[in-house]
C-alpha cells in the first residue's frame, strides 16, 4: 500500500484534497468565506496540474505550443475562472490517471524487451590454466573454453565440445521443445543447459551473440513507424491547432449571431471543446498497438525490424521461397558416390572435401562429414564460381567440384540424366574429365506443407519456390509440397530478376531464404524474411523479418499478428475520433459538460489503450523471454518522454 501511494502520490494527495474541498463546499455554510474550500481546490489542482504545466512549459520551449499539456492547462484555468473548481481539478486528476495507465501500458509492452536485455548472464565459467574461473562474459575471448552447468544459461555463442547435450532455446526461438545437439554443433547464448555439465568453445564475443543481435533488432523495430503511425503523427500536428482556433470561434463568433450573448456560457463551451480535442488517446494507442504486435511476434519466435514491416505482412500477396534451409532441413547427407575413370569413392570424396574444407554451405559440410578422417590434399589457386561450385589445383591437376553448369562451362562432358529421386548432385572433374558424382539428399521440414496451406488460406495468391539446386530435385520437392510454381538451377542474379519482375504498386512481394546468396533478394523484396537459426549473418542483417525457429509456418503466424494489430489500430482510430467529434459537436451547442469532455479525452484514451493491449495478450501462448524469466530483475521504467503523445500534438 505504501509503495502504491509513493508511486502515485500526486494523484493520491490531489484526491484527498479534492474530496475535502467537496465536503467542505457542500456540507458547510461559510457565509462569504468560500476561500476556505477554494484553497483546498487550488492545493489539489497544484499537485496534479503542476507537473502538467511544467510539461507545457518544456513543450513551448521546444517550439510546440499546441501540446496536450497546454490544452489541459488553458481549459482548467478557464474552469477556475468560471468558478467550476471541481471540474477544473477533475480534468487534471483524470488526465494524470490516464498518464499512469499509459505509462503502465507502455511498460508492459516493453517488458519482454527489457527482460531480453537482462537475459545475458553476467558470469561465465571459463577454463584458464587448468582451473574453472568465473568472470564476466565480456572478458572471455573467442577460442576460450567455457563450462555450463545444468540449469544455467549459456553466456556466449560457441561450438559444443561435449559429446551431446540438450538445451532449452525458448528464450531465443519461442519454442519450448528442447534442442538436442552433438559435438561440433552451434550453441546460442541465452539457451539453458538441460542435463549434464557441458564444455563449449566460444565463437562470438559478448556483443556479437545471437542474443545481442535479437535485442538490437527488437529495439530498432520499436523506433520504426508504420504508415498508419506516420499518418496519425502528421494528422495530430494539423488537427490540434485547428481545434484550438475552433474553440476561439466557439467563444466569440456567437456574439455576431446570438441576441442574448453571454460570454461566460460560450467560454465554458469552448473550454469543454478544448478538453475533448486533445488527441492523446488516439496518438498513444496507435504506436502502442504496433508495439504490442512486435512484442507478440517476438514471443512467437518472429523478430520484426519495424512496425512498417508488420503492416506490410498483412498485404503480402506474393511470396518467393528458397528451398534449401527454408522449406527443407538444409542438413544434407551423402547417400552414394558414382565413380568414373577408375577412381575409388574415397578418392572422389578426398578431392571434393579438399576444395570444400573451408566451406560453410550445407552441401560442403555434408561432404566434409562423409570423408571419415581421410587426409585432404593441398589446394592451390582455389576460387569460387558463384552459384556453381569451386575450382582449384591439386598436384598441378585442375579440379572442379560443383553442379552441371560448372562442368559444362569448363567444357567437361556430362550425361544429361533426369532423376526421379530428390537428390542433389555434386560432380567432380579432374583435368577436363568427369571423375565422379556425389549424390546428396535433404529432407522437407515437418511443417513446410502446413505452411503452404496456411499461406494460401491467408490470401497469399502466388507461392513460388526458387532454388539453385537441380531442377529435378526442385520439381520433386514442389510436387510434395503442392507448390504450383517452382524454378531450379538458378543463379543469384536470376533469383533477383524473378523477384524484381513481380514488384509493383499492385503487389506486396515477400521473399524468404537463409543463404548468403539470398541477401540481395531479401533486400529487394517488400518484405524480406530470413531464417534466423541456420541463416547466414548477412542474410539476417538485411532481412526485415527474422524467423528464429526456422519454421516456415511462422510466416502465417506473422500474417495473423499483422492483421489483428491492424484491426485493433483502426478500431482505436474510429472509436476515438467518433467519440471526440460527437462530444465536440454536443459541446458547441451546450449539451456536453466538462464531465463528458473528461470521458471523451481520458476515458477514450483508457479504452483505446486497453484495446491495444489485446494484441499482446492474444498471441502470448508461445514460450518467450517474458514467460521464462518473469522472476528476473525489476523492469526499468521506459522513457515516457519518448512515448508521450505531446511530441505528436
Amino acid at each position: 500500500m505504501i509503495s502504491f501511494l509513493n508511486k502515485y502520490r500526486e494523484v493520491a494527495i490531489a484526491s484527498v484534497f479534492l474530496i475535502a474541498a467537496l465536503i467542505t463546499q457542500h456540507a458547510f455554510s461559510f457565509q462569504g468565506q468560500g476561500y476556505i474550500y477554494i484553497s483546498l481546490f487550488v492545493i489539489s489542482y497544484l499537485f496534479v496540474g503542476g507537473p502538467v504545466w511544467m510539461k507545457a512549459y518544456r513543450s513551448v520551449k521546444k517550439g510546440t505550443l499546441f501540446s496536450e499539456f497546454f490544452l489541459m492547462g488553458i481549459a482548467t484555468v478557464g474552469a477556475f475562472a468560471l468558478g467550476e473548481y471541481a471540474e477544473g481539478v477533475a480534468v487534471m486528476l483524470f488526465y494524470m490517471i490516464g498518464e499512469y495507465a499509459q505509462h503502465g501500458a507502455v511498460t508492459k509492452a516493453r517488458h519482454s524487451i527489457q527482460k531480453l536485455i537482462e537475459q545475458q548472464p553476467d558470469i561465465a565459467t571459463v577454463e584458464r590454466n587448468g582451473e574453472a574461473v568465473n568472470i564476466h562474459p565480456d572478458q572471455v575471448q573467442v577460442g576460450d573454453v567455457i563450462q555450463v552447468r545444468p540449469g544455467e544459461k549459456v553466456p556466449l555463442d560457441g561450438e559444443l565440445l561435449s559429446e551431446k547435450a540438450s538445451f532449452n532455446t525458448a528464450a531465443l526461438t519461442g519454442e519450448s521443445k528442447p534442442v538436442n545437439l552433438t559435438n561440433g554443433e552451434e550453441v546460442w547464448a541465452g539457451s539453458i543447459n538441460q542435463d549434464t555439465l557441458v564444455r563449449i568453445r566460444v565463437t562470438s564475443g559478448f556483443k556479437d551473440t545471437k542474443l545481442s543481435h535479437i535485442l538490437e533488432m527488437v529495439q530498432e523495430a520499436s523506433q520504426r513507424k508504420a504508415p498508419t503511425q506516420r499518418f496519425m503523427t502528421k494528422f495530430a500536428k494539423v488537427y490540434t491547432p485547428i481545434v484550438v482556433w475552433l474553440a476561439v470561434a466557439v467563444t466569440f463568433v456567437p456574439y455576431l449571431f446570438v441576441e442574448q450573448y453571454v460570454f461566460q456560457d460560450w467560454f465554458y463551451k469552448a473550454l469543454v471543446f478544448l478538453v475533448v480535442s486533445c488527441p492523446c488517446g488516439l496518438v498513444i494507442s496507435i504506436p502502442l498497438g504496433y508495439f504490442g504486435g512486435i512484442g507478440a511476434a517476438s514471443r512467437n519466435g518472429i523478430l520484426l525490424k519495424g512496425s512498417d514491416y508488420l503492416d506490410q505482412l498483412r498485404k503480402m500477396n506474393i511470396l518467393f521461397m528458397d528451398k534449401t534451409g527454408t522449406l527443407t532441413e538444409g542438413t544434407f547427407e551423402v547417400q552414394s558416390v558414382i565413380t568414373h575413370n577408375g577412381l575409388s569413392e574415397e578418392e572422389i570424396i578426398a578431392y571434393a572435401a579438399s576444395l570444400e574444407q573451408y566451406s560453410t554451405h550445407p552441401i560442403g559440410k555434408a561432404i566434409l562429414a562423409f570423408k571419415n578422417g581421410q587426409q585432404l590434399f593441398e589446394v592451390k589457386e582455389q576460387q569460387e564460381v558463384s552459384g556453381k561450385g569451386l575450382k582449384g589445383f591439386i598436384d598441378n591437376k585442375e579440379v572442379l567440384v560443383g553442379n552441371a553448369e560448372l562442368l559444362k562451362g569448363s567444357g567437361v562432358k556430362i550425361d544429361e540424366v533426369h532423376h526421379s529421386e530428390p537428390y542433389t548432385f555434386v560432380h567432380v572433374a579432374i583435368d577436363g574429365e568427369l571423375a565422379g558424382t556425389i549424390r546428396i539428399s535433404d529432407r522437407v521440414k515437418e511443417d513446410s506443407k502446413q505452411a503452404i496451406q496456411q499461406l494460401r488460406e491467408k490470401g497469399v495468391q502466388r507461392l513460388v519456390m526458387l532454388s539453385g539446386d537441380n531442377p529435378d530435385v526442385v520439381s520433386f520437392v514442389a510436387n510434395e509440397l503442392e507448390i504450383n510454381e517452382a524454378h531450379g538451377g538458378l543463379l543469384p542474379d536470376q533469383k533477383y530478376n524473378l523477384v524484381e519482375q513481380a514488384l509493383g504498386k499492385e503487389n506486396t512481394v515477400g521473399f524468404i531464404g537463409d543463404g548468403v546468396n539470398d541477401a540481395p533478394v531479401i533486400t529487394l523484396a517488400d518484405v524480406g524474411i530470413a531464417m534466423g537459426g541456420i541463416g547466414s549473418d548477412s542474410t539476417i542483417d538485411t532481412a526485415d523479418v527474422v524467423i528464429q525457429t526456422d519454421q516456415p509456418s511462422k510466416v502465417a503466424k506473422a500474417i495473423d499478428i499483422s492483421r489483428f494489430t491492424h484491426k485493433v489500430v483502426w478500431q482505436n482510430i474510429g472509436f476515438a475520433l467518433g467519440i471526440k467529434v460527437l462530444v465536440m459537436g454536443l459541446a458547441s451547442i451546450g449539451l456536453a459538460s466538462m464531465w463528458e469532455a473528461i470521458f471523451a479525452d481520458v476515458g477514450v484514451a483508457l479504452i483505446a489503450i486497453a484495446n491495444a493491449i489485446r494484441v499482446q495478450n492474444k498471441f502470448s501462448e508461445g514460450g518467450s523471454i517474458l514467460d521464462l524469466f518473469r522472476q528476473q530483475n525489476e523492469v526499468k521504467e521506459p522513457d515516457m518522454a519518448a512515448a508521450s503523445c505531446c511530441d505528436a500534438c
